[in-house]
């Protein structure tokens, strides 16, 4: 993703210095073109800073590996402290 952004923002610097040596157009068609060359720069500025900090996605994909280093004999303690001490909403009482 991060590679692609990078991509995208130097083609746009790109165009934004072939605007910058060309001639100007008529009825200031140069002009918006950078402005608009210049908002697009930005916008993908902000998108690569953005991609540096890890997503959710990301580090979702972590998943289980830190809980899969504890060991089988944790998850069966868990599962043995669940069937003694078992908790939740205490039952109705019928009048």
């Amino acid at each position: 993703m991060r590679t692609e952004l990078a991509a995208l923002k130097n083609l746009i610097s790109e165009a934004d210095l072939i605007l910058e040596t060309l001639p100007p157009l008529p009825e200031n068609r140069t002009a918006r073109c950078r402005e608009l060359l210049a908002s697009a720069l930005a916008l993908t500025g902000d998108l690569l800073k953005q991609a540096k900090t890890p997503s959710a996605v990301a580090l979702g994909r972590k998943g289980g590996s830190v809980s899969a280093r504890k060991g089988s004999d944790y998850f069966r303690q868990l599962a043995a402290k669940r069937k003694t001490h078992g908790g939740g909403r205490p039952r109705k009482e019928s009048d």
